[in-house]
Parts: structure tokens; C-alpha cells; sequence
């Protein structure tokens, strides 16, 4: 049970300057809560001299943020927002897994972060008829293949809200990841969208009300897009852009990273034929390519005749016995493996590893990984 104490704690962390969102996760996740980073926030540089400096302590001084803390609390239980700590089990597990996932987060929607299957679909404000037709013509017939699956993007002009009406258009749901607090929609002629979004999805932010929709902003939620997605989709992108900042940040967060290829005289087709030319993302042409290339088998769970039966391994521990019975029914990424088993991705790395020994499991592309039968 997350209190309001931890909540609290967890806003104000994010108001003291100086910390960041790496210096804020780490202290979180040394000290174990944020309730505890300020009740021992003293002793901190003595306790993890290797970790935090005295001047962490210098910043965690600060009365001013617990006020505003408490009044952006109170805002958000007034007007049906969740608050989402690190711990909290609503909060999005493959983010979390990321050195620089944001402390809170504040959620207005009714679907789950934590979906089997993720994607994030982004690309440039100036999206082209064919950028649009794409993102119509993917979501269609992807919502045919993976109905349980949750789209996200930035609620921005382009291809971010094309991206969000053809989800809704085609029963899927979808989450924007927005660059400033909940007391706002921006930008202001993507209101109707929003709400529709409230239905079948929802909106997330990790910044507090009054916050504008600063350029730096952006850099930072795009962090948040790739994170808590297993793969990133570049529709469009001009040879500079915001996307491509995307797409870099699910390199780094090991997430699967897709590109439309586009005509080489196209502005707004060559950042995406950059990142297919420099193997640092896979073309995609449509929903079957994605679909075969993430090893997602959509059409149910399949059963194996020769399902594979813990007995047969009795060297197994419990964490790797836990691994062995979800992917006895199916082929899965270890993105997936981590949310269904809840063990974090550096954790599901090792035991993957020590599957693949022990002849228990075979990688295959992409990150997915199959039960030896």
C-alpha cells in the first residue's frame, strides 16, 4: 500500500534542484523509499559515501517543496488523478526498469500501463499524406492481429495524434505521454482527442500543474515514450528531429526500434531512412512485417503438445521455474518476460543467460526468446 507520505515525498524529490531524474531514482532506489530518502537524508553521505555527496543533503533541504508537493496531492485525488510512485504497481514496469525513470508520474485514464504488448509510435509534426495513410492503414489491420495491444505517443501535432485517432478509430487503446501537467491540453486544438483518450487510454506526465510546455520538456517525455514501450515506431522524420532523439533513447534502453522507409528526395522520409541505413532500426512495412519481426504470437496463446513441465528440469530455481512456465506457452521478448514476471530486466538478463546454458531456452531475433521442447 503506497501512503500519501511516500507520494508526497516522491513530488518533492522531483521539486529540489540539483538531484535530476537519475540522482532521484538512484536515491529512491538506495534508500528504498522516498519517505526514507527524507527522513535520513542526513545520514545519506555517510551511510553510501560511494553514491551521494553532502550536498544532496543540501538539497533535500527544502520545506518549500514538500508545500508544493502537498497542494499538487491535493489537486490530484481532487480531480481523479493518480499519482504513481516508483513502487506502486500501476506504474509502468518497463520504465521503471530505466536509470533515468521519473520518480512520479500522474495518470488520468482507465487503461493498464502495464500491457502485455506496447508500442510507441512517433514521428514529425509535418506528417505527409503518406505518413498519415501509414499510420491509418498499421493501426488497422495491427488491431486485427493484437487486439490487447496499448499505443502510445506525445499527443503532438503530426504523427503523434494521427497515430492516437487511428488507435482510437480501431479499438485500441492508447496513452499520450505529455510534456507539462494535467491542468492543461497542449496543443489546445487536440482537446476533443484527449478526451476521447480518457475512454480508451489516458494521459501521463511526470510534470506538476502550472508547468508550461517548455522545448526541454519534450526531450524529457520522450524519454518516458520509449521506456515504457517494448517497441519504438518512426512513421516520419525529418533528418533532425524529436523522433530521432526517440529512437535513440530505446536504443539505449535495449527496446526494439522500427523505421518506415521512405523516397531518398523525401524531407520528411530521411530521418528514417538514416536510422534503417546506419542498423539502427528495423524497415517496417506494415503490421505483419512488425508483428513476425517482434515474435508476437497475437492469435491467442498457443498450447504445446510437448509443453514442457518443470520436472523436467529440476535445477531449476524459482525465479528460472517462473520463466520456464510463461514461456511454455509461447515464444516472448524480454520485455515481456520481465512485466509478466515481475523481475527486473537485469535480473530476466542473467536467468535468460543461465537458461540458455542449462539448453532450457534458445534467443532467437529481436530479443525473444523460445522454451526448448
Amino acid at each position: 500500500m503506497i501512503t500519501t507520505d511516500e507520494r508526497i515525498c516522491a513530488i518533492a524529490l522531483t521539486l529540489c534542484s540539483g538531484i535530476g531524474h537519475i540522482g532521484a531514482k538512484r536515491l529512491v532506489d538506495t534508500v528504498g523509499s522516498a519517505v526514507d530518502v527524507f527522513r535520513f537524508r542526513a545520514e545519506l553521505p555517510e551511510r553510501f559515501p560511494s553514491v551521494f555527496h553532502a550536498s544532496v543533503v543540501a538539497a533535500l533541504d527544502n520545506p518549500s517543496a514538500f508545500l508544493r508537493a502537498e497542494k499538487e496531492l491535493e489537486w490530484a485525488e481532487k480531480n481523479r488523478v493518480e499519482c504513481l510512485t516508483l513502487t506502486d504497481e500501476r506504474y509502468p514496469s518497463r520504465l521503471r526498469e530505466c536509470e533515468d525513470a521519473p520518480v512520479v508520474l500522474f495518470f488520468k485514464g482507465n487503461v493498464d500501463l502495464n500491457r502485455l504488448r506496447v508500442i510507441s509510435v512517433v514521428g514529425t509534426r509535418h506528417a505527409t499524406e503518406y505518413g498519415k495513410r501509414f499510420c491509418a492503414d498499421f493501426l488497422h489491420d495491427l488491431s486485427g492481429l493484437c487486439s490487447d495491444l496499448l499505443v502510445v505517443s506525445g499527443l503532438a501535432y503530426g504523427i503523434d495524434v494521427h497515430a492516437h485517432r487511428a488507435a482510437l478509430a480501431n479499438g485500441l487503446s492508447t496513452v499520450g505521454v505529455l510534456a507539462h501537467g494535467l491542468d492543461r491540453i497542449y496543443p489546445a486544438v487536440h482537446r476533443k482527442t484527449a478526451v476521447d483518450m480518457l475512454a480508451e487510454g489516458g494521459l501521463l506526465t511526470e510534470f506538476i500543474t502550472d508547468t508550461n510546455p517548455d522545448r526541454h520538456n519534450f526531450v524529457a517525455r520522450n524519454r518516458i515514450v520509449a521506456g515504457m514501450s517494448d517497441a519504438v515506431i518512426v512513421v516520419e522524420s525529418a533528418a533532425k528531429g524529436g523522433s530521432l532523439i526517440t529512437a535513440e533513447l530505446a536504443e539505449g534502453y535495449h527496446r526494439d526500434c522500427f523505421a518506415v522507409p521512405g523516397r531518398s528526395t523525401d524531407e520528411y522520409s530521411r530521418g528514417c531512412n538514416q536510422l534503417i541505413r546506419d542498423n539502427r532500426a528495423a524497415l517496417i512495412n506494415d503490421a505483419a512485417d512488425f508483428v513476425k519481426a517482434m515474435n508476437w504470437g497475437c492469435g491467442g496463446e498457443r498450447s504445446r503438445v510437448n509443453a514442457v513441465q518443470r520436472s523436467l528440469f529440476p535445477e531449476l530455481t524459482e525465479e528460472e521455474s517462473r520463466v520456464v512456465k510463461i514461456l511454455s506457452r509461447d515464444d516472448l521478448h524480454i520485455n515481456t518476460l520481465v512485466v509478466e514476471a515481475n523481475i527486473p530486466v537485469n535480473r530476466m538478463s542473467a536467468i535468460l543467460f543461465e537458461l540458455e546454458m542449462k539448453g532450457v531456452v534458445k534467443a532467437l531475433v529481436g530479443g525473444v526468446y523460445h522454451l526448448l521442447a
